[in-house]
């Protein structure tokens, strides 16, 4: 009796044990196929590396600055009588500004003036009398020095009273002023600025290797913070005939014509001259491209072939796609676009999305409309 229920016992721990090896079994053999079936295609997009006719630019930065701007001061100390201008208008060559008072040199002036009729009076009369020889030569002499005393006397008087109105020394757009009706001003006092906007100025360094590239008239495009979507076109005007000791670079200064006076001076500008070359060159988007310290690189859309070298088809008859991960160089970025100057063809797909999933050689399907490379 004790040997039968021993035998049972082994028996059921035998059914158990067929038991949980076959359930590890099946679980082994579905791991295995769901390892060894095909993995699904990576959806990501892509664009068409295109060959296009690519101007070459040199970046700078520059500072506008207007074609004429001063600052109006005082050349005479004294007390402002009137203002003739308004903050902010618009002011014509010689257009007076400011008026000062000029009582003491008025009177002055008349005072010289007496003077000098007087001894233009004493002198007519020498020169009848020294022609008759009723006067000395020397008595003659002391007359002709009186009148031109005299003269020179009203002269300087009417040069401080003209000093005492202030007029615009070229047209443009008067600042905010400075100063008040009643203010005493002394010399060297800025009364506003004055600053002509029809052309700017803008001043920016490049290295000096780039001077056998630059030409007067050569063509540069600025664009500055206030209007970001805008770009300004102007030419160059004037190179530095030295070259900077401190920093080896050449100051160069284009002129922009500003119409509608939107651009002002002392503004940060970011500008690129025009080189008058273009080169063929391959360029994809910047999306494209995986920027290491080891080198940059993107994938490359190829179709996936079989042992033959046929190309592979899915089972809607579509042909199957990987990626080839290809190491390249890179020129010039500008646009949201680059320039590939090795290591990719035109006419070769490449991601732009959706890299970061991928790997050498992944099955991949491309998702989204292509985008194409703007003409540059």
């Amino acid at each position: 009796m004790l040997r039968r229920r021993m035998w049972l016992m082994l028996a059921a721990v035998l059914v158990v044990v067929l038991i949980l090896a076959g359930y590890k079994a099946f679980s082994i053999y579905q791991q295995i196929q769901q390892f060894s079936a095909p993995q699904p295609a990576i959806s990501v997009e892509a664009e068409q590396a295109q060959q296009l006719q690519w101007q070459s630019r040199l970046p700078a930065i520059g500072s506008l600055k207007a074609l004429q701007g001063v600052n109006l001061t005082v050349e005479v100390a004294g007390t402002v009588r009137e203002l003739l201008f308004s903050s902010g208008q618009q002011v014509k060559v010689g257009q007076p500004l400011v008026q000062m008072d000029g009582a003491v040199e008025q009177a002055s002036l008349a005072t010289a003036q007496a003077e000098l009729g007087l001894s233009q009076v004493e002198f007519e009369r020498g020169r009848s009398l020294v022609n008759r020889q009723s006067i000395s030569k020397s008595e003659y002499d002391r007359l002709s020095a009186n009148l031109q005393k005299a003269t020179a006397s009203v002269a300087q008087l009417q040069a401080q009273l003209a000093k005492k109105r202030i007029n615009a020394p070229f047209s443009g757009t008067i600042g905010i002023r400075q100063i008040d009706v009643g203010d005493y001003l002394s010399s060297g006092t800025v009364i506003a600025t004055l600053q002509d906007l029809s052309e700017l100025y803008v001043d920016f360094f490049l290295p000096e290797q780039d001077v056998p590239l630059l030409a007067i008239g050569q063509q540069v495009e600025v664009s500055v913070a206030a209007y970001p979507q805008q770009t300004f076109k102007g030419k160059i005007a004037a190179l530095n005939p030295r070259v900077e000791d401190s920093t080896r670079n050449i100051q160069v200064r284009a002129v922009l014509p500003n119409p509608n006076g939107k651009l002002l001076p002392g503004m940060f500008a970011n500008l690129q001259v025009l080189l008058p070359q273009t080169t063929p060159s391959v360029v994809v988007s910047e999306l494209a491209v995986t920027y290491t310290l080891y080198g940059n690189s993107l994938y490359v859309i190829k179709p996936k072939l079989d042992e033959q070298g046929q190309p592979l088809k899915d089972a809607q008859g579509q042909e199957q796609l990987q990626v080839e991960r290809r190491f390249i160089q890179t020129g010039e970025r500008r646009d949201g676009q680059v320039v590939i100057s090795k290591g990719l063809s035109a006419g070769e797909r490449v991601v732009t999305s959706g890299q970061l999933k991928l790997d050498n050689g992944a099955h991949v399907s491309i998702v989204g409309a292509p985008s194409t490379a703007a003409a540059q």
